[in-house]
Parts: structure tokens; C-alpha cells; sequence
């Protein structure tokens, strides 16, 4: 199952190049009140709406998924973890890169850790990226999204994949310059989710989907997860024995290799295999 969001807030489910509105099918999420749970409720519920979203696909009306406006798959993500240099030959270019290190010592994964970005960073594919701070570099990284669907709290790597509601595919941009990673990598717009959520059921074993990100026409990186440092279930085993993650929360597993900047006007095509492409422009803020 795709599952997408429009600009005016319509959640669509995609089949070939055809859309089905299925907003309709949400009247069946449980009501909430103050205080508001910290996740994000249609993926929480997502095996509730499954039946109702299966019917709709079925008698629905369809239109054409060309032109369509799209935002973030995940409305509500609770938080977004994120894994730096989880690829090897990220990591060697991160050191041989004063560009991209500022300087900084470049760790591995396993020593560095994870970090956090601000979920106010999170827009959709339609929405773009709007660089600030144009007078310093800023880079692209074309990451596998995985979005959590049930509460995974220090779980094991055996069982981390029971608790993922699907994939998408992630931006991961960087301001470059000597502060925090979650500083740099948190401006608005700097977290670019999309085009849709494609269910965990349809992408089966995620170890070895291809990577591939094009500026302006031209290659920038090209990969496979099979090169991940730290696989999928290992970072999901990682960051659960730090913090609880929710539904809607959001991993960013890590670039590999060619990062490189952009600038106003640049158009990024970004690509991950069983998931789609997206089509992303920049702009200035």
C-alpha cells in the first residue's frame, strides 16, 4: 500500500499513476483530546484503516497522480533519528573532506552515536527546500526513510522489523560549518520525506534497496543499503535502547557516498528502489 498526503490535507492511496481519496476512511480514528498523544495517529491506527482504505481502493474514484501537490507521508512525526557516517566510503570522504568535516574528527557510527533533528524541519516533495544561510555550503544526502507503525522499546534486532509501518524516501540536508549536527541539519525544510509511504508488506527485506541521487540531470550518489554500517534492525535495536520510539517517528539511516552541495535554482532527483522517485527544487529563504 502507497499512502500519501496533499498540500489541502487529503490522505490518498496510489495505485500505478492513479490516486483514490480515502480522507473519508480517517472518521474511523479513535477521537483525541488535550493532551494530545505524541504520535502520529493514522500510523498508530494504520491496521485499523487498512479494511477501510482496502474498500475505498476497490469503489473509490480515481484521478490522475500526475501534477498532484504532495507533502510529508507523516503528519505528526513524534521525533526524527537520524544516523550519521553509516556508510564506509561516506565516512572515508567525510574524512578526506575538509569541506564536509569542518575540521571536525569524523567517528564512526558506533562511536558517535545517533542525533535528533526538529520534526519543524519536515516538509514534502512539492514543498522543496529553502536554503538559509546561502553564504555557506550546504549539502544534499539521499537517505532510506523507515517510519515506526508500534512502540519499540528496547527491542532486539531479531524482532526490529515488527515494528516498522513502512518506508519513504528521506533528504537529509546539511548546512555545513563547526556547530552540532542537530543544529545543522535541523533548519526548516532541511528534512524532505516522500513522495509517499510505501507499507513495510510491499518493500519486504529492506537490506538491499538502490540509492540513487541526481542533480540537475547529473549523478551524485549511487548505493545500496547492502553497504550500511549499521544495518536497518541493528539502528532500530540502537536507538530503542536510548528512547522509546512511536508510531510516525521517523529513522533516517544514513547517506552513502558523493554528498555535494546545492544552491537556488538546483533541482534534486531523488531515487530509492521499491519506493519511487521524487522531485525536489530549491530555493532560497
Amino acid at each position: 500500500m502507497r499512502i500519501c498526503r496533499t498540500l489541502d490535507n487529503r490522505t490518498c492511496l496510489i495505485e500505478g499513476n492513479e490516486i483514490v481519496d480515502v480522507t473519508g476512511a480517517l472518521r474511523a480514528l479513535p477521537s483525541c483530546s488535550y493532551p494530545f498523544p505524541r504520535h502520529d495517529k493514522l500510523i498508530a491506527d494504520l491496521d485499523r484503516l487498512r479494511p477501510l482504505f482496502n474498500e475505498q481502493l476497490r469503489t473509490g474514484a480515481r484521478s490522475n497522480l500526475d501534477g498532484l501537490a504532495l507533502t510529508a507521508p507523516v503528519a505528526n512525526p513524534g521525533k526524527i533519528v537520524a544516523a550519521p557516517v553509516n556508510y564506509r566510503k561516506h565516512l572515508e570522504e567525510a574524512r578526506s573532506d575538509i569541506g564536509i568535516s569542518f575540521g571536525n574528527q569524523v567517528a564512526e557510527i558506533k562511536q558517535v552515536g545517533l542525533f535528533l533533528k526538529a520534526t519543524s524541519s519536515v516538509v514534502g516533495v512539492s514543498e522543496g527546500i529553502m536554503l538559509r544561510h546561502a553564504d555557506r555550503r550546504t549539502d544534499h544526502e539521499i537517505e532510506l526513510a523507515v517510519v515506526i507503525g508500534t512502540e519499540a522499546d528496547r527491542v532486539h534486532r531479531d524482532d526490529a522489523l515488527q515494528h516498522v509501518a513502512g518506508y519513504c524516501i528521506g533528504l537529509d540536508i546539511t548546512l555545513r560549518g563547526p556547530e552540532e549536527r542537530s543544529l545543522r541539519k535541523s533548519v526548516d525544510t532541511y528534512t524532505v520525506l516522500g513522495p509517499w509511504l510505501v507499507t513495510a508488506d510491499e518493500i519486504g527485506d529492506p537490506s538491499e534497496l538502490e540509492l540513487s541521487l541526481l542533480v540537475n540531470g547529473k549523478q551524485r550518489q549511487k548505493a545500496s543499503t547492502a553497504h550500511l554500517i549499521m544495518p536497518i534492525p541493528e539502528l532500530i535495536e540502537f536507538a530503542s535502547s536510548y528512547y522509546t520510539l512511536f508510531p510516525g517517528d521517523v529513522l533516517l539511516t544514513g547517506t552513502p557516498e558523493g554528498v555535494g552541495p546545492v544552491v537556488a535554482g538546483d533541482v534534486i532527483s531523488a531515487s530509492i528502489s521499491r519506493i519511487g522517485t521524487m522531485t525536489v527544487g530549491v530555493g532560497t529563504a
